[in-house]
């Protein structure tokens, strides 16, 4: 990792590394279109042909091979499966449906002077989750996309993954997926965008992927939901009097997802920025794609003050965000997820505590969290007028709307609020 204080003589070497963080994101996606509207464009035109042909390119799929996948196979890689981690897979999965219940939204009316407003929770009717399949088996991603679509009440679940692992299609029976395909990249986002002849289009993509994934979610957001543009992992940790060790397998631990990765730690702690730097390079050296990542995207930021280090975190606004104690959440503004403690490593977040590990990366979390059940959910509002009501609010409308030019408005407030005379013919 690269130590880099941010005063004295490198203070202006620190400014371009935050500038430089903070735009990276979005330089590596334009990158990328090109070449990804191209594979967007080929399977508008030629559907399930095209499908089949970058799964077996680029996918890994078998010639011959169905581009779906059967619950029966499903359910022989459950079986497959160690008892040990099938009883994990279960109690991850307990915990994801429970946070995902606490956090469902509440339905509810008032009523205030013969008006009723209120509002209504209604499910998406399909969404389609993407499990990465790449460099590593995810079936923990499985879970957290496909279980709180499950809770919200999501009627059609649609999972695509790449040369799924036989674990990710364990994770599929604990979920009970009844609709899986063993396609990836740019080319299943447009499977899943605009629908293929034996892939029906959904209303909503989520999940992580590599950056061709995320740039086609990126592409094709105007014509179906997207969660986020959720790229490689980002790891912040905010300390001034933590564990160096600790601090340091973190790091690792999360720089180990992609040689792309982003681990920084920030802190006015002298010795503590030392004494991590040396962990860091202790416990990576035999992880060569965690050694990539700390050694590219890998920053220790010292600053002068506690008070900066909070600026400087906020700033950063990172995916994964640890804190030395509760006190801290008072200044913590932009985190994707955070965590309280030395004794909560990220990973059990990464894997079992029940939120989200579909977190918002590139700085997105100033102005989002990560996957929950709301991302799967309309929030509805209604309103129901009684006479007393119209007669209470009706002229202020009618007021606004006239100021506003739009006459046609105001009338349709004023004609239920005036009693019309019946017709002669009505009352023959």
């Amino acid at each position: 990792m690269k130590l880099i204080r941010t005063y004295g003589k490198s203070a202006k070497e620190a400014v371009q590394m935050l500038e430089w963080i903070e735009c990276r994101s979005g330089t590596a996606t334009s990158r990328l279109e090109p070449a990804v509207k191209r594979i967007l464009s080929t399977i508008q035109r030629k559907g399930d042909a095209a499908l089949r042909q970058y799964a077996e390119r680029l996918d890994g799929l078998a010639a011959g091979a169905t581009l779906s996948v059967s619950r029966e196979e499903m359910a022989a890689a459950w079986e497959q499966t160690p008892r040990d981690l099938r009883k994990a897979m279960q109690i991850a999965a307990a915990n994801i449906r429970r946070f995902a219940k606490w956090q469902m939204p509440k339905e509810w009316a008032r009523t205030t002077r013969g008006v009723q407003l209120g509002q209504r929770c209604l499910p998406l009717a399909s969404v389609g989750c993407y499990v990465p399949g790449g460099r590593y088996p995810l079936p923990s991603t499985l879970l957290m996309t496909t279980l709180p679509a499950r809770v919200a009440g999501v009627s059609r679940i649609v999972v695509v993954s790449p040369h799924p692992a036989r674990e990710t299609l364990a994770a599929a029976h604990v979920a009970d997926v009844q609709e899986m395909y063993r396609i990836g990249g740019a080319q299943a986002v447009a499977a899943l965008a605009y629908g293929t002849a034996s892939i029906p289009r959904v209303d909503k993509i989520v999940g992580p992927g590599n950056l061709y994934v995320t740039t086609a979610k990126k592409l094709v957001a105007f014509d179906c939901g997207i969660d986020m543009m959720a790229g490689p992992t980002e790891i912040v940790v905010a300390s001034e009097h933590g564990n160096p060790q600790w601090i340091a397998a973190d790091l690792v631990a999360q720089a180990e997802h992609d040689p792309e990765t982003l681990a920084i730690l920030v802190t006015s702690n002298t010795e503590l920025a030392s004494a991590t730097a040396q962990e860091v390079q202790r416990q990576s050296a035999a992880n060569k794609i965690a050694s990539q990542a700390l050694g590219k995207n890998g920053f220790i930021f010292q600053t002068q003050t506690p008070n900066e280090t909070k600026s400087v975190t906020n700033r950063l606004a990172a995916e994964h965000l640890t804190i030395d104690n509760e006190k801290d959440l008072a200044w913590v503004r932009h985190a994707g997820s955070i965590f309280i403690g030395t004794q909560t490593p990220q990973s059990m977040g990464d894997y079992i505590s029940g939120p989200n590990h579909v977190l918002p990366t590139g700085r997105l979390a100033r102005i989002r969290g990560g996957l929950s059940v709301l991302d799967f959910l309309r929030i509805v509002t209604t309103q129901e007028y009684t006479s007393q009501g119209l007669a209470y609010l009706g002229p202020h409308a009618t007021m606004l709307a006239n100021a506003e030019g739009l006459v046609g408005h105001a009338a349709s407030v004023r004609i239920r609020s005036t009693k019309s005379t019946p017709s002669r013919k009505a009352t023959r």
